[in-house]
């Protein structure tokens, strides 16, 4: 691994320097007692790990991290230091490890190992993500094109799943610190709020760095705040409404594309959280969707597909049991294939779930529907009509 180190102690960089010169991987490219000088030989140099110190004149270690994040420099970062009270601050940067002078060869040893171990994670050629990496929010948060994306989307916290989720949500927009200590940890003083905060954040991207798919938490520098930056990796909603989208301008899709949409949207979004900020995004969602199945169960039975169109009313039933218009449409539809049994139980369930449920009947138009369609059918079978 190739190394720099940035300290303004020369015996403590001389020090480091030494200690790591015993382990035959590590590659010293650059030792700098310069803050400025040492950013611009970063950045020059592009090393692997960065072992900085944080007390420096002018420059401190936290502000070159800071820097570096913000140009989106794929650096380890360790820093070392004399004193501990930086070390959730620290973490906020992403750094790698956190370690106190005097350094002892025995704990500089387990960060080499934490970096072996970052820098060449084993399995890292099959681990490789696909081709087209996606990110999950219908219903639950997951990661498609990681080696395994039930592991990865295992949170160490809720607040680290949520404090993701919500960034996601304004992916590429300004979240300020003050929002998210306002939405996770309302109850909490600013001080002790933001040193949750800071711990919340290093999980978040660790998990992220875990997922091998380029998703960075940035700090907004001035702006006090955090950025997603999706670098390329798609948003199920996103791939969604461009398919809902071009089926409402072309009528139909191809099988392959109708079939996509049905995958993606497996249900609400973030349907399986109770995030209330979600709610207004969730209904808008919901509503595309009502829409999407029944444009397309109406294009399949003007089609002659009438069993395709049967699933979809079906699985409007199964995610919205109150929408009556997917009751209604079934019933239509039995009544044209002349399964008369088939539409006396839509009707039957249809009445029975309002008057348990809501304590009220179905629309007046469906049971006029239903009244003249049982009484045509009695005029053919001479029965009685039961309505």
């Amino acid at each position: 691994m190739n190394v720099m180190m940035i300290d303004d102690e020369r015996l403590a960089l001389m020090q480091l320097e030494k200690l790591l010169k015993e382990f035959p991987d590590v590659s010293i490219l650059s030792v700098c007692r310069d803050p400025y000088q040492g950013l611009q030989l970063v950045e020059e140099l592009q090393p692997d790990v960065l072992f900085l110190d944080i007390h420096m004149p002018e420059l401190s270690g936290l502000q070159i991290a800071e820097r570096l994040q913000e140009k989106g420099m794929d650096i380890q970062i360790v820093f070392v230091t004399a004193y501990d009270e930086h070390a959730i601050e620290a973490f906020e940067y992403n750094a790698l490890d956190y370690i106190l002078k005097p350094l002892q060869r025995e704990r500089l040893l387990k960060t080499i190992q934490r970096l072996r171990k970052r820098l060449s994670p084993p399995g890292a050629a099959e681990s490789a993500p696909s081709s087209q990496p996606l990110v999950r929010t219908l219903p639950a948060l997951a990661f498609d094109g990681t080696e395994s994306s039930v592991e990865h989307s295992k949170w160490r916290t809720a607040k680290a799943q949520e404090l993701f989720a919500y960034l996601l949500h304004h992916r590429g927009q300004l979240v300020r610190k003050d929002a998210l200590l306002d939405l996770l940890w309302p109850e909490l003083d600013e001080k002790r709020g933001m040193t949750h905060m800071y711990t919340t954040v290093y999980q978040a991207r660790q998990q992220l760095k875990r997922t091998g798919l380029g998703l960075m938490i940035r700090n907004a520098g001035l702006e006090d705040g955090y950025v997603l930056d999706m670098n390329g990796v798609q948003i199920d909603t996103d791939e969604w409404e461009r398919l809902v989208a071009l089926s409402e301008k072309e009528g139909h899709l191809p099988p392959a594309s109708a079939k996509r949409i049905l995958d993606l949207y497996r249900d609400d979004y973030f349907g399986d959280y109770d995030y209330l900020w979600a709610e207004s995004e969730r209904q808008r969602l919901r509503l595309l969707w009502f829409s999407y199945l029944k444009r397309q169960a109406e294009y399949d039975e003007s089609e002659g597909h009438e069993a395709e169109a049967v699933v979809l009313y079906q699985r409007m039933q199964k995610q919205y049991p109150y929408g009556e218009e997917s009751y209604f449409a079934l019933m239509k539809l039995y009544d044209r294939l002349g399964d008369r049994a088939a539409v006396e139980e839509q009707y039957s369930s249809l009445s029975r779930l309002l008057q348990e449920e809501l304590g009220i009947a179905p629309q007046a138009r469906i049971m006029l529907w239903y009244q003249s369609w049982a009484v045509r059918g009695d005029r053919r079978t001479g029965r009685t009509s039961p309505v």
